[in-house]
């Protein structure tokens, strides 16, 4: 146990040293991006606060890279100073040097998918939002619920906000649907009924609409206006509007179930959810994955030579074990693939694939 203790230890501070080194660069990348987007307009001060809620979604996406580099590292560093020989003279296998980083890695990928994703999604949430407020001077939200779906949309010359029962797939039609205009000092100024609402163009084209001022002073149902269609300008996209709520890790884990179901109640697909969901609950097994790879190609001694090659092919194993698995999901998102079978299958054969190198290595 004391050995298991010692790699596990080991391991874990290579894990930290290496996320240390990555959050620094992806933080100096962000920066020089972020910088690049604004006008003097957003001081210094915003700018690297949008720099702090982005980079937390940039190292979680890039999380398996730092397994599988921190394991590299860990091997590389134990075959030089011959402690991984002095382990195998003792009597334990390769193996059993495998049991702490694996267990290391298990608890990380645990609390990635129970604590770092819900930071994640609130993080890049915040994000976005602020982006939004510094490009356009407002925001454009969505929000579902039990009583229907919620849109917002605004810019400088005031905000509306929209409700409708239920929205079509592909987030263009909106059926009794209702609109409120505020202006841009907060108070509503009109509001609008219809039995449907498609967005057209740049505007929204209402069918059978009914419209109420609301002036002070002012009888809004005696000066209320029918009209067999009316249009309204808006500042929305199919594309925003399905970004809204069609980015999943925008949404923490916990959450995804409760969303998925309202989702589809709203009239929406929410096959991107569900599979984003599995990919989620699978991401331990495939951190272990990338960990397994990693010792595949550096648990020998450093006097065999040929170091480099063996990085660079566990460092290219690990690429191509991760694009087979965004590519999976991919495949999961556009119906060809269950979205259980699209997130559990290349976790499950990349460990498969890394033992079968482990113990092709360690028993030839």
């Amino acid at each position: 146990m004391i050995l298991h203790y010692y790699f596990a230890r080991r391991f874990l501070w290579m894990v930290v040293s290496v996320t240390g080194v990555f959050f620094a660069f992806l933080m100096l990348l962000d920066l020089v991006e972020q910088m690049r987007l604004f006008d003097a307009s957003v001081s210094f001060g915003e700018v690297l606060v949008l720099t702090l809620l982005n980079t937390p979604q940039s190292l979680y996406q890039i999380l398996p890279l730092i397994l599988i580099l921190a394991t590299i590292a860990l091997f590389l560093s134990l075959a030089r100073s011959s402690e991984l020989v002095a382990a195998r003279a003792a009597g334990r296998s390769g193996l059993a040097a495998l049991i702490a980083p694996v267990a290391v890695t298990a608890v990380l990928g645990g609390l990635a998918v129970a604590m770092a994703n819900p930071i994640v999604a609130a993080t890049s949430k915040r994000y976005d939002a602020l982006k939004e407020t510094y490009r356009s001077g407002g925001t454009s939200t969505l929000s579902i619920g039990a009583d229907g779906l919620w849109l917002r949309q605004g810019d400088l010359r005031g905000q509306t906000v929209i409700r409708a029962a239920r929205a079509n797939p592909q987030a263009t039609v909106l059926y009794d649907v209702s609109f409120v205009a505020y202006a841009p000092e907060g108070g509503p100024v009109r509001r609008i009924e219809a039995e449907t609402a498609s967005l057209i163009a740049g505007e929204w084209v209402l069918s059978n609409a009914k419209a109420w001022p609301l002036v002070a002073g002012l009888n809004s149902e005696e000066a209320a206006q029918e009209h067999e269609t009316l249009r309204v300008a808006s500042t929305l996209t199919q594309e925003s509007i399905r970004d809204s709520f069609g980015t999943p890790s925008a949404i923490a884990v916990w959450d995804l179930p409760t969303f998925i179901t309202q989702l589809e109640e709203a009239g929406f697909s929410a096959r991107r959810h569900q599979v984003w969901l599995q990919m989620e609950l699978a991401r331990p097994l495939f951190l272990i994955a990338m960990v397994l790879v990693g010792a595949a190609f550096t648990m020998r001694h450093a006097r065999l030579g040929g170091t480099g090659i063996a990085v660079l092919a566990a460092i290219l194993l690990g690429f191509g074990l991760y694009y087979i698995r965004n590519f999976a999901q991919i495949l999961g998102e556009n119906g060809q693939l269950a979205p259980a079978l699209a997130a559990w299958i290349p976790p499950i054969a990349s460990v498969q694939l890394a033992m079968g190198l482990i113990l092709h290595m360690e028993d030839g």
